[in-house]
């Protein structure tokens, strides 16, 4: 049986571990309860333990994150990262074309070339 994966996931290590609705909640639960404990480290480990996220550095990496999507904290946005991803893509698509372009007019004139028998 064949797995089928979105595209650009190409085996299950590409896959997120928690859902995205999850890391949005945890990052908004962090920002209503962080004025309640003494540092963000102890939010951060209170609202992992709720809600069994594996390690306050992951939501720590999540709440990073969303502070450089928000323009709170210079970064990589991840549309900024998806975009560069992108730019690598088209590069190597046009490269790849071009190698097909010189192959095409390579045998283009093999073709027209007049052949003599021996």
């Amino acid at each position: 049986m064949e797995t089928r994966f979105r595209e650009g996931i190409e085996s299950w290590h590409d896959l997120p571990r928690y859902p995205l609705e999850l890391r949005r909640r945890a990052v908004r639960r962090v920002a209503e309860v962080g004025d309640d404990y003494p540092t963000e480290t102890a939010a951060l480990q209170a609202v992992a333990e709720k809600l069994g996220i594996g390690s306050r550095e992951t939501q720590r990496n999540w709440l990073k994150q969303h502070e450089i999507d928000a323009g709170q904290r210079p970064g990589t946005t991840e549309e900024s990262a998806q975009l560069k991803a992108l730019k690598k893509e088209n590069a190597e698509l046009k490269r790849a074309n071009d190698i097909l372009k010189a192959a095409a007019s390579f045998f283009a004139a093999e073709l027209d070339r007049p052949h003599t028998r021996s």
